[in-house]
C-alpha cells in the first residue's frame, strides 16, 4: 500500500524501524542498524534506555499536559533548575521549546525585544556565518547559512549579514598560524559591525562547532574569545546555537564551555531528550531577563506545547543519567578514541581529505584528490551513495552534500550514542571503511587520474 506519509523525498522507500536496542535500530525484517549519528546527533543515550522510559512513562501516569498559560509543573521548575545550575555564566533563565528551530526562533525573537525594551529600535539585523545552520522555522532558516535549504524560500527570509566560517582545512593560508587564521577571521565581525553601524545589529549568532552543514567545523583556539570581545565592545548579543553540538556532545555539558566564553543567549535540543520526547531549550542571561521583566514583564512569543510535562520530565531524566552514569567524561574519552581509529582507518584513504571532530562528534571531508583538497561536485551524489552503503551494511551515518559553499564538497557526519562500547566503535570504523570502499570500487569514476595512477 501506498504511504499516506509525507516523506523527507517523495520517492524515498524507506524500512520501517519497529525496535531499539542500545546503539542499534531494528527493522521490520530483523535487520540490525548501528546508530552511528545518533539519527540527527539526538540519541545521545541511545535506544530503550530503562530509566528514561521510566521517567517517561511516571510522568505521563501522572500528569502529560498542562498549558504553561495556567500551570507550571514541578519537571519543568526541576529541569530549568538542573539546567541553569549546570550552565556557565548568568544564563540563569530557561525557555522550553518542542525543538531546536523554535528554540532558535524564540532566541532571535528574545534578542530583538530586549533591544525594543531598552528603546533601540533601530537594532533590527542579524551577522551570522557562511556554511552554518540554525533551523527551518523561517527566522531561523534566514539567518542560517545552509543556501541550499534556504534558496526556494530566500523571498520570505528577513535580510542578514554574513561572516567567513572559521574552516582552516579550506581558508587557511599559507605560512599563517591557527590562532593567527581564527583572528583573521573573528576580525570580520567587527568589520560587518563598523560598516553597517553597531546601532542597527541585534546581536551574533554561531554554532561553536558547525554541524551538518559544514561536517563537524571545530573553533581554532582564541577565536571565540575574540568574538566575545568584539561583541562586548559593540554592545552586540552573542548567541550560541548548540542545539546539534551541545548536551555533552563534544565532552563537555555545554560546547562553549571548551571556549573560555559566557554567551548571552544559547539554545539547544535534540540530545536534551534523547530522542525520548520532542524538547528543546533557550538559556537567557540575567541582564537580558531582568530587563524584560523590568520593562513589559511579558516575553511576546509563545507555543502550545512549551515547557511539556512529559518532555520536561524524560529531559530531566537524560541528565540524571548523565550525572548517575558519569557519561559526560566518558564522551571525551570514548571522542578520543573514535577520533584515534577514524585517522588509523581514513588517514591515507583517497576519498577522505580531513578528518576533525571533538568529544563524539566528528566529521570526515570527502574529495576526489587530498593533494589539491579537489571537491567533489554536487552531481557526483557521493554522499547519497555512502548513505546507501552503509545501510546495506547496518550502518546509520550522516553523509552530506554543499560542505564547502552549499553546492560543492561532502562530508560524513558521525555522532554515535554515549553508551557506545569500544568494540562496538571498533565496528563502526570497520562498517564505514566497507561503506566507503565499495562506494569507490563500485564508480572508479569518482577518483581523479593523479589518484587512479597512486
Amino acid at each position: 500500500m501506498d504511504s499516506r506519509v509525507f516523506h523527507r523525498h517523495c520517492h524515498s522507500q524507506l524500512p520501517t524501524a519497529v525496535a531499539g536496542d542500545g546503539v542499534y535500530l531494528i527493522d521490520q525484517s530483523g535487520k540490525h542498524y548501528m546508530d552511528a549519528s545518533g539519527g540527527a546527533a539526538v540519541s545521545c543515550l541511545g535506544h530503550s534506555h530503562p530509566d528514561v522510559r521510566a521517567a517517561l512513562i511516571k510522568q505521563v501516569d501522572q500528569l502529560s499536559y498542562a498549558h504553561s498559560g495556567f500551570f507550571t509543573t514541578e519537571p519543568a521548575e526541576q529541569l530549568a533548575e538542573k539546567l541553569t545550575r549546570l550552565a556557565p555564566g548568568d544564563l540563569n533563565h530557561v525557555y522550553f521549546v518542542s525543538g531546536g528551530s523554535e528554540a532558535v526562533e524564540s532566541a532571535l525573537k528574545l534578542a530583538r525585544q530586549y533591544f525594543v525594551e531598552k528603546g533601540e529600535l533601530t537594532r533590527t539585523r542579524f551577522v551570522a556565518r557562511r556554511q552554518s545552520y540554525h533551523g527551518n522555522t523561517l527566522g531561523a532558516l534566514a539567518v542560517g547559512g545552509n543556501e541550499w535549504r534556504k534558496e526556494p524560500f530566500s523571498p520570505l527570509l528577513m535580510e542578514h549579514l554574513y561572516i567567513s566560517p572559521c574552516y582552516p582545512y579550506r581558508d587557511q593560508r599559507d605560512g599563517e598560524s591557527l590562532y593567527d587564521y581564527g583572528q583573521r577571521v573573528a576580525n570580520e565581525l567587527e568589520d560587518v559591525i563598523q560598516r553597517e553601524g553597531a546601532e542597527t545589529i541585534i546581536g551574533f549568532i554561531a554554532e561553536p562547532v558547525v554541524g551538518a552543514t559544514a561536517g563537524v567545523l571545530t573553533p581554532v583556539e582564541g577565536y571565540f574569545k575574540r568574538i566575545r570581545e568584539i561583541c562586548d565592545k559593540y554592545g552586540i548579543l552573542l548567541i550560541l546555537d548548540e542545539v546539534m553540538c551541545g548536551i555533552g556532545r563534544t565532552g563537555t555539558l555545554f560546547a562553549h564551555e571548551q571556549e573560555g566564553i559566557t554567551a548571552d543567549i544559547v539554545t539547544v535540543a535534540k540530545g536534551l531528550g534523547a530522542g525520548y520526547q520532542p524538547i528543546g531549550a533557550m538559556l537567557a542571561s540575567d541582564e537580558i531577563y531582568n530587563t524584560v521583566s523590568a520593562g513589559s514583564g511579558f516575553f511576546q512569543h509563545g507555543h502550545t506545547y512549551m515547557a511539556h510535562a512529559a518532555a520536561t520530565a524524560t529531559a530531566l531524566e537524560v541528565l540524571n543519567v548523565f550525572e548517575r552514569d558519569n557519561l559526560i567524561p566518558d564522551v571525551w574519552a570514548k571522542g578520543n578514541y573514535l577520533g584515534r581509529k577514524l585517522k588509523q582507518t581514513f588517514g591515507d584513504s583517497p576519498l577522505i581529505g580531513d578528518i576533525r571532530g571533538r568529544g563524539l562528534f566528528w566529521g570526515l571531508e570527502l574529495v576526489q584528490d587530498r593533494n589539491t583538497k579537489t571537491p567533489f561536485l554536487a552531481d557526483s551524489a557521493i554522499d547519497k551513495k555512502i548513505k546507501q552503503a552503509a545501510m546495506a551494511k547496518g550502518l546509520m551515518c550522516y553523509p552530506m552534500g554543499g560542505t564547502i559553499d552549499g553546492q560543492n564538497g561532502h562530508h560524513i557526519l558521525l555522532a554515535p550514542p554515549y553508551i557506545i562500547s569500544e568494540a562496538q566503535i571498533d565496528e563502526l570504523v570497520v562498517k564505514l571503511k566497507s561503506a566507503v570502499n565499495s562506494v569507490l570500487s563500485a564508480d572508479s569514476g569518482l577518483l581523479t587520474e593523479h589518484q587512479r595512477s597512486s
